[in-house]
């Protein structure tokens, strides 16, 4: 075999990285570092420009969709209160209440089911729930899919409606 082989692999597999499953894996890895972000805001208020700051420069960063990492930090640290104040119509917990990770989580995920439609209501559901089962208390995540389940129920009523496996439109 070539000694040129081995480097060709490393070139190879660094270039697949942008097929769907790794592109999955970052855009996971993006809201799992928002999830952490959001919580250490939670208990160590500062702008979410130096949390930003300060995650983006730790070497494991490297794997996440620091693009979409950003977007998640840029709109829901600043919209903390307006979310809250939704959360307090879909939880019998009051928002102050909430365990912070569960409290993050449900920040991400109702952010995911508010402004961004093309992603489907499920995966928003099922990647807060799986960042709570990682994170949070024994049962937060049947608190987490329960709030936002009834979030998907208001605010993507069409999609919500569909059986799985259909299209909405």
């Amino acid at each position: 075999m070539p000694r040129w082989w081995p480097s060709r692999w490393r070139i190879f597999c660094a270039a697949s990285k942008v097929d769907g499953v790794s592109a999955h894996r970052a855009r996971s890895l993006a809201r799992r570092l928002a999830l952490q972000a959001l919580y250490q805001l939670q208990i160590n208020p500062r702008s979410w420009e130096d949390t930003h700051r300060q995650f983006v420069e730790d070497p494991d960063a490297e794997r996440v969709d620091l693009d979409y990492f950003l977007e998640l930090l840029k709109a829901i640290a600043p919209d903390r209160e307006r979310l809250d104040a939704r959360l307090a119509l879909l939880c019998e917990i009051p928002p102050h209440e909430l365990d912070p990770v569960e409290h993050a989580a449900l920040w991400v995920g109702l952010h995911e089911l508010e402004a961004r439609p093309e992603l489907p209501y499920r995966v928003a559901l099922a990647e807060a729930v799986s960042l709570t089962k990682q994170f949070g208390a024994t049962d937060g995540h049947k608190f987490v899919n329960a709030v936002l389940d009834r979030a998907a129920q208001e605010l993507r009523p069409l999609e919500y409606g569909v059986p799985a496996g259909q299209s909405a439109g």
